[in-house]
């Protein structure tokens, strides 16, 4: 049987949700497929480009909306965060593949950001700081989350929250970015 590309991406993803990602490695995803590490490497040149491919799976739910610019910027940090959430420790991994420049979903979703940022009046120079901004905060929040679920699933004994807000995440997430919308108003240079 041939192997092909997306076979590989599916299988480092089951791999990703049954053991994390810190037991994702070439080595494991040969063995899964049953084929030598070489065989990867016809697909990937390396495990940055494996690890871009699974972010971009992981992403592909994430659609730009057509809103006014604070709304579009909540609803794509909403799609953003439930795909993030949708495996283990996701992400560490679009993060990842994010520093790396190997997200292709992460350049678009960052675009769309920053058009929405333009939108509400940001200077153009500052726009894309102001969506690296955001998807910082989204990509921290959930790398947080998801690892207070797993400590949890552990069942290690974690500080209890200080308010109905804390205690749940999505107010709580929904919250930060409301703060994060309210600080691109502020920074308008030019009226809407």
């Amino acid at each position: 049987m041939q192997l092909h590309k997306r076979d590989v991406v599916d299988a480092a993803a089951t791999l990703l949700d049954n053991y994390g990602m810190a037991d994702l490695s070439m080595r494991r995803l040969a063995r899964e497929l049953a084929v030598t590490p070489g065989a990867l490497y016809w697909h990937f040149a390396n495990k940055q480009q494996l690890l871009g491919a699974v972010a971009d799976r992981i992403l592909a739910s994430v659609d730009d909306v057509p809103a006014a610019w604070g709304d579009r910027i909540a609803e794509i940090c909403g799609q953003l965060r439930d795909a993030l959430l949708s495996h283990t420790d996701g992400a560490e991994l679009v993060s990842a593949s994010f520093a790396a420049g190997q997200s292709e979903a992460m350049t678009r979703i960052l675009a769309w950001l920053a058009d929405a940022a333009g939108a509400a009046g940001v200077d153009p120079g500052h726009a894309p700081v102001a969506a690296r901004t955001v998807l910082y905060y989204v990509l921290g929040f959930t790398a947080d989350e998801q690892s207070r679920l797993q400590w949890d699933a552990a069942g290690a004994d974690l500080p209890a929250e200080q308010s109905v807000l804390d205690a749940d995440p999505s107010r709580r997430f929904g919250f930060g970015v409301q703060l994060l919308v309210d600080g691109i108003a502020a920074r308008r240079t030019s009226p809407v």
